[in-house]
């Protein structure tokens, strides 16, 4: 009987534990419109924060030019309300970029690296503890240089180059 009842209980405990949930994977469903594709990570560390890994690829064009390439997004999340993945969230992140791009007009073609950051404040939900709502916004800053490798062209850098906003509404799963 006592054996029966240890392994209940060790049953319970392990379901007890696995029932937490500390990952979250989502994508950013505001991203298409703008010719990009983004997916993010996030892991609890502890009950009032977490770390979020995100990345993206796009293709996004800005009048005459174009850009394609990737960016990684580290993310340090401080939960004020609730618990980590769930509730209201301040966020410092830092972002690289790098980027191919060609000028439409004169055919020219470059590549630009930027390097930034900035802090975001958010909201999250997890519905049944299975699926994630997240809604972000908040100021940035990018700087880097462009190498144009030809061409003579003038390259409109402004959309990943300086003052900025990010803002986001993404929806994924808990696991």
């Amino acid at each position: 009987m006592k054996k029966l009842i240890l392994l209940a209980m060790s049953i319970l405990t392990l379901n007890i534990v696995f029932a937490q949930k500390e990952n979250v994977i989502k994508i950013n469903i505001l991203s298409p419109i703008v010719k990009t594709f983004n997916v993010q990570y996030e892991r609890k560390l502890n009950e009032s924060s977490s770390v979020q890994l995100g990345f993206f690829y796009t293709g996004y064009s800005a009048n005459e030019t174009t850009f394609s390439g990737f960016g990684i997004t580290p993310e340090y999340r401080f939960y004020l309300t609730d618990e980590a993945l769930q509730g209201v969230y301040i966020a410092p992140f830092l972002r690289y970029q790098d980027f191919s791009l060609t000028e439409s007009i004169s055919n020219g073609k470059a590549t630009q690296s930027t390097f930034g950051g900035g802090v975001i404040l958010g909201k999250q939900w997890l519905f049944k503890e299975k699926i994630a709502l997240d809604i972000f916004i908040g100021p940035s800053y990018a700087s880097g240089d462009v190498k144009v490798t030809s061409g003579t062209g003038t390259f409109n850098t402004n959309a990943f180059d300086g003052f900025g906003l990010r803002a986001g509404l993404c929806f994924g799963f808990a696991f």
